[in-house]
């Protein structure tokens, strides 16, 4: 239990339920459920340029570091196709992989094909059902993949100057602006609150807020003395009470609330709003794929990891089908970018690839 943990090792309210956000990020959970001190620890295990727990921004934004990837690739002489909608995964008579269908009729053959998709879209969607055993399906299908993230980008005519630590006159980014800036968590009883408020069908009053600004350490992602805020927020339920939809009064509505809260901290901060593109769990699922917005593609509860993630005895990246591999989120060790379960799932494939 994370509050135990940190009883241990901490006195400050404040301080404890600021690295408690760390073990509900992306989790449809409280700092005092079962199981969430392993989300923290996911979170700072590993290390960055030799610093331990360490996290880093990538220049250029996120789809710089897709872009680094695909470059190391096609020097090795790999085709990379994008906006190609895969919609089935091709089997022969024996069950064994031959390739995929797209969207547009194109059929691409291949002995092997790695699924960085969730396990519910390769699984449930992508894959012949007939082919899968029916305890594997089932499997599939009781993921729970909850999420309470809404993500607001934000582009803003200025920096925010918080009341703890005003701007300086010149305008430029201070250390705090570089950093990870954490929102309504003065208590670790607020984010159980706002946990609770989600388990009701209902958008959090006083949503816990993670506020990043890339630009303050990467310029050129905006225009000289603009910037972008990306706020991380929970909890928001992937179905409102009610049956209500997510549609555009709800999503500004709940905008309105983030934004009211970040500028009780940084008073000015709604006035230098440019622009903003909310998206809801049902967006984060329709635009990425991310199974009920989830974006570890399933809860990284203790039932759900290890040698049960994404399903027990397929842990190792192999699917129930001959050639086919999960190598995203919702395969071992789990979700962030750390490229774990894709360069492990890639050393599986190159070893059965010597056999076929």
């Amino acid at each position: 239990l994370l509050g135990q943990i940190l009883d241990q090792w901490f006195e400050s309210e404040p301080l404890k339920a600021t690295l408690a956000t760390d073990a509900v990020i992306g989790a449809m959970a409280s700092p005092h459920t079962p199981g969430s001190g392993y989300v923290l620890l996911h979170h700072v295990m590993g290390e960055l340029e030799g610093r331990k727990g360490a996290w880093g921004y990538v220049a250029g934004g996120m789809g710089a570091l897709s872009q680094a990837i695909a470059h190391a690739a096609t020097a090795q002489g790999a085709h990379i196709f994008t906006e190609k909608v895969v919609c089935q995964v091709l089997l022969g008579r024996d069950g064994q992989v031959q390739g995929v269908a797209l969207q547009d009729g194109m059929e691409v053959r291949s002995k092997l094909v790695l699924s960085n998709a969730s396990p519910q879209i390769t699984f449930l969607e992508l894959t012949p059902q007939e082919q899968l055993p029916k305890d594997f399906v089932q499997r599939i299908q009781q993921v729970d993949t909850r999420s309470p993230v809404t993500k607001i980008n934000v582009a803003v005519d200025r920096l925010p100057s918080f009341l703890a630590a005003p701007n300086t006159h010149d305008g430029q980014p201070l250390p705090h602006h570089q950093c990870s800036i954490h929102l309504n968590c003065e208590s670790t009883h607020l984010l159980h609150q706002a946990f609770t408020e989600a388990t009701h069908g209902h958008p959090s009053s006083r949503p816990m807020i993670e506020l990043c600004i890339p630009s303050a350490l990467d310029p050129g992602l905006a225009p000289r003395g603009c910037h972008v805020v990306s706020l991380f927020t929970q909890y928001t339920p992937f179905v409102l009470a009610g049956g209500q939809p997510w549609d555009e009064q709800a999503r500004n509505a709940y905008a309105d609330t983030v934004f009211d809260c970040i500028e009780a901290y940084a008073p000015g901060f709604k006035a230098s709003v440019i622009g903003r593109d909310i998206l809801t769990p049902p967006d984060l699922e329709r635009i990425f794929g991310l199974p009920s917005g989830n974006i570890f593609h399933g809860g990284m509860s203790l039932d759900q990891l290890y040698f049960a993630r994404p399903a027990p005895s397929y842990s190792g990246y192999r699917s129930p089908v001959p050639g086919l591999y999960l190598c995203g989120s919702g395969a071992h060790p789990g979700g962030g970018v750390m490229g774990a379960a894709g360069r492990n799932a890639a050393q599986v494939a190159l070893e059965d690839f010597r056999h076929l």
